[in-house]
């Protein structure tokens, strides 16, 4: 059967597919326009079968709200290649799919993934830009938020998004709930405040502060006892810089000797020494240090490094709160 071009041309128009695939496929298909769609599907399929392994570190991150600012979700759509990832195409699939979840008052990835545009699936839609495109595609994350007052803000390029959730909503708040999302973009905070990061991290942050704690004790000990015994510690601060430093002249063999007894003996003295109780004070102070360069509400506030987020956020209003945030980074 003869292939026409208008039956290309409609193919083409209804499916985003080349012009090469939507012929092909009506070839294979004998003209059933119905049986040519189903073919650059399977296409989708298989090569989503091949490129499964491949990694999607490009595409798009958009973060938006709707009109009254109640809800915001951010949305990550991946593909293979940066210029995949800024084809027009791409951005108005991502578009069309973030525009449409909202509409429908979409709340989580597993929904979007079954909501059907045009009459397909959102699932189908990746599977068929797959197939378009010849690259992976895939929807790694979509979250919302619903508040009195929902902030976005897109950084240049699309590659990075961040959406903001707060119990107020005035003219005021809405310029520093801006702000504020931009912030958590720039900043990537691991949570609103302390209470919001796991027992399990604040474990292993402490655990490692007492061991540096220990270990910058010790290393204070074994540097003044070689500088008493008139070794300069920066001499002999590994066996390779000991080697180093005979070859050239720097050290002696026998203060090499006694340089290695002295780190030995002065660190095993200090290590006996050293007070549990200062240990763990240190080290809680290593850990509020890591709260404040980790949470929202510890951060130094980008606009003005002399005030706190939580500080801002005073300032606006003693009862306003950062009810949630979600920050999307391709690649991250």
């Amino acid at each position: 059967m003869a292939i026409t071009a208008a039956q290309v041309n409609k193919l083409r128009q209804d499916t985003g597919a080349g012009m090469m695939d939507c012929k092909n496929a009506l070839v294979e298909a004998d003209g059933d326009y119905e049986k040519a769609i189903d073919i650059l599907r399977k296409k989708g399929q298989k090569v989503a079968a091949k490129r499964a392994d491949r990694a999607s570190n490009q595409g798009r991150v958009i973060a938006k709200v709707n009109a009254d600012h109640t809800f915001g979700a951010v949305l990550m759509v991946g593909c293979e290649t940066d210029f995949v990832g800024k084809n027009a195409d791409f951005v108005a699939f991502t578009d069309k799919i973030i525009d449409n979840a909202m509409a429908a008052g979409i709340k989580n990835r597993e929904d979007l993934l079954n909501m059907v545009i045009d009459g397909q699936t959102v699932s189908a839609l990746l599977l068929e830009m797959t197939g378009k495109t010849g690259e992976k595609i895939e929807l790694p994350a979509y979250n919302t938020i619903e508040a009195a007052h929902v902030a976005s803000y897109n950084h240049n390029g699309n590659l990075l998004a961040s959406i903001a959730g707060f119990n107020m909503n005035n003219d005021t708040v809405a310029e520093t709930a801006h702000n504020i999302a931009m912030q958590i973009a720039a900043m990537n905070p691991m949570a609103i405040d302390a209470n919001g990061i796991s027992q399990e991290v604040k474990d292993h942050e402490l655990a490692i502060g007492k061991e540096k704690t220990v270990a910058e004790l010790i290393q204070k000990a074994v540097e003044t006892a070689l500088k008493k015994a008139n070794i300069n510690p920066n001499l002999v601060d590994s066996d390779d810089h000991i080697a180093s430093n005979i070859t050239k002249g720097w050290l002696t063999e026998e203060e090499a000797q006694k340089a290695r007894e002295i780190k030995v003996s002065a660190a095993e003295e200090k290590a006996k020494s050293i007070p549990a109780a200062m240990v763990e004070n240190i080290a809680q102070g290593r850990l509020n240090k890591f709260f404040k360069e980790n949470t929202l509400l510890g951060q130094e506030y980008i606009l003005d490094g002399k005030l706190t987020v939580a500080d801002v956020m005073k300032q606006v209003d003693s009862k306003l709160e950062c009810t949630a945030f979600f920050r999307l980074q391709l690649g991250a």
